[in-house]
């Protein structure tokens, strides 16, 4: 195999990257709104995860699973073919959107990384009854914070020991833990490092924004298992909110207590004893479709891949 043939496999490779990821995100900015407005997918964060990851996601698997099987298996390995200038710029913004997502992943793991090193200097261990390490640091505002990917930990300051109750303090800790069992801070680590044309648009921080309140939404209903709890949670939301200016949600892989969301809808939701418990909702029907959907492929594989291979040759021939 000749360096050529690969080099070329390569480009057009990055090529399809570019195409594909441009078509994902004009699809996904035109249906967010849509979705938007729809009741039953407003709080969803699993919906609004996937928008935001679609773009990447989805040209990454077109390029891996249908574009270079199609490439190396129908391909004649003749290097006369070269590569022109358009496939060659195409491919250069595909590189341009993976290396600024591996550039914003970083930088937001390290602004992350140097906020929990900057707590964790000045707290001492504190038992909450966390299945993590708990740190509480001397800071009068109230705030309570997950902090890491990896290693997380959470992070409470003596202002919000102070004002909580145990029952209180008790339901706030099971929220972040919800926050936890989600990985929801590397779902925001992996949304900033997205390789996608999406970041450049207004779409991308309204729905990063919609998935952070649904996220809170989420973690508030896998902390409160009954009505007590649900109240503590509400009384703790109210109290922590009452004390500390309005922020704008973070970018970083780190969740808090009242940063995401709408505090008043989700003090609405608390105390409204028609809201169901994660427990008692309904399993999706993902499960089922994912596997139907990958008998499907597996069946029409090959014919997909000789499909995929008429296109690429459309796609090269038809660029200026």
């Amino acid at each position: 195999m000749n360096l050529d043939y690969l080099t070329r496999a390569a480009v057009i490779a990055l090529a399809w990257l570019a195409v594909v990821n441009l078509a994902a995100t004009a699809a996904v900015a035109m249906a967010a709104p849509r979705i938007a407005r729809s009741s039953r997918a407003r709080g969803s964060a699993a919906t609004w995860l996937t928008l935001r990851l679609l773009p990447a996601s989805a040209s990454v698997i077109f390029v891996a699973l249908l574009f270079l099987p199609s490439y190396f298996r129908f391909e004649p390995r003749d290097p006369g073919e070269g590569v022109d200038v358009t496939l060659a710029a195409l491919a250069l913004a595909a590189a341009g959107i993976v290396l600024a997502g591996v550039a914003r992943g970083i930088r937001s793991w390290r602004r992350a990384s140097r906020k929990s090193r900057a707590w964790i200097r000045r707290a001492r261990p504190i038992a909450l009854g966390a299945p993590l390490a708990a740190y509480e640091i001397p800071i009068d505002a109230p705030m309570m914070a997950l902090a890491g990917v990896i290693r997380p930990r959470l992070i409470v300051t003596r202002g919000l020991v102070g004002a909580l109750t145990a029952e209180e303090l008790r339901a706030s800790v099971a929220h972040e833990i919800g926050h936890w069992r989600a990985l929801d801070n590397l779902k925001r680590l992996a949304m900033r490092a997205a390789p996608d044309f999406l970041f450049a648009t207004r779409a991308a921080s309204a729905i990063e924004s919609r998935w952070a309140a649904a996220a809170e939404h989420a973690a508030d209903r896998r902390a409160c298992e009954d009505s007590d709890a649900r109240c503590a949670l509400a009384s703790a939301l109210v109290k922590v909110a009452k004390l500390t200016p309005p922020r704008t949600p973070l970018a970083e892989p780190i969740s808090t207590l009242v940063d995401g969301g709408d505090v008043a809808s989700r003090v609405r939701r608390l105390l409204d004893d028609s809201e169901p418990s994660v427990r008692s909702r309904p399993r999706g029907r993902l499960p089922l479709a994912a596997a139907a959907a990958a008998g499907v492929l597996a069946l029409a594989y090959a014919p997909l891949l000789r499909l995929v291979h008429a296109a690429t040759e459309l796609l090269v021939n038809a660029l200026p």
